[in-house]
């Protein structure tokens, strides 16, 4: 078939971002890191900025069926702060722009709200502006600006770093899909866990803020913990080996018991399901520190692996991609 007949490429995330970073060009003085990362960096004299923006859209992040407005709210918050929990900053104020759907009332836009300061509150960054608009579906974008002495990033993993859980994974994807299959009157413990990692995620701000000068590399998982170690072993050029066994001992015992439960794969959750907002995170072995938990190994190569139990390998994949049809 000829160049001109081919079907297009369908667009996935990495490929946006690559767009975007060829479009703008390189960086302007003072940029210390540009697209490509959790957030930016910029210097201002001794200081180093980090600004990043996050967008919560209704059909995409949640349903409105299965979360408060408040809900709404303080997630949106949480995961545009967990970028800067991922490298180690500590937030200063934040920006929110709202694209509001006929219908919505002023109660409405209360109860929003309500929970955006809550999450503000929390996290100690304030709200000092933003932006309202009318549009088709409810969404959030929230864009928040901290400061770091010594931001980490996804491009330092060595070989012969450990790879480090911080925080749970699959709880979020549990809760979701506790939602998807119409269990919501669910009121066991294991539930109500992974309805709240859900509905009320938290940045683990000083956790990331604790990891600075002992951690090599650090992101964020908010589209799968599969896809985004993956991401740091293209930033760091080295190959990422997540272990079978090592991930199973680190799962929280409430995700293992739902996965039964569910029918699925409580490493398929944890793998492939994201919003958890857990740091993933490489280092010295001697730096460890006791709140982090080893999943895997730093190697010479590339790529993202998955190290089974019996020692066979495979390429990681799987994760959420915002442009997935």
């Amino acid at each position: 078939m000829s160049r001109r007949g081919r079907a297009p490429r369908r667009l996935d995330e990495t490929e946006a971002v690559r767009l975007f970073a060829r479009a703008f060009g390189t960086p302007a003085p003072g940029i210390e890191l540009g697209i490509g990362d959790d957030a930016a960096v910029l210097a201002l004299g001794r200081e180093r900025l980090v600004w990043t923006v996050d967008g919560q859209v209704e059909k995409t992040h949640f349903e409105r069926a299965w979360v408060t407005l408040a809900d709404v709210g303080f997630r949106s918050f949480q995961a545009a702060v967990s970028d800067l929990a991922a490298m180690g900053a500590r937030p200063l104020a934040a920006l929110s722009a709202l694209s509001l759907p006929r219908g919505f009332s002023g109660k409405d836009l209360e109860r929003l709200a309500r929970g955006q300061a809550e999450a503000a509150r929390a996290c100690r960054c304030p709200i000092v502006g933003g932006n309202v608009a009318r549009g088709p579906l409810l969404s959030v974008t929230t864009s928040v600006l901290g400061t770091a002495r010594r931001p980490l990033t996804r491009g330092g993993a060595r070989p012969g770093d450990e790879v480090w859980l911080v925080g749970d994974v699959g709880l979020a994807a549990a809760g979701l899909a506790l939602f998807q299959s119409g269990r919501m009157r669910a009121r066991d413990r294991a539930s109500l866990r992974a309805y709240t990692a859900f509905r009320r995620p938290r940045a683990l701000l000083a956790r990331g803020m604790a990891l600075v000068g002992v951690a090599h590399a650090a992101i964020d998982v908010s589209d799968g913990l599969a896809l985004d170690a993956g991401r740091i072993a293209g930033a760091s050029a080295c190959r990422i080996v997540l272990e079978q066994r090592a991930l199973e001992r680190a799962l929280p015992a409430p995700l293992v018991a739902l996965a039964e439960r569910l029918g699925r794969s409580a490493l398929d959750l944890a793998l492939t399901g994201g919003e958890d907002y857990a740091l993933v995170v490489t280092g010295a072995a001697r730096q460890r520190p006791r709140f982090a938990r080893r999943i895997g190994r730093c190697e010479k190569g590339r790529g993202a692996v998955w190290e089974s139990a019996d020692g066979s390998s495979r390429p990681l994949a799987g994760g959420f991609d915002h442009f997935a049809s």
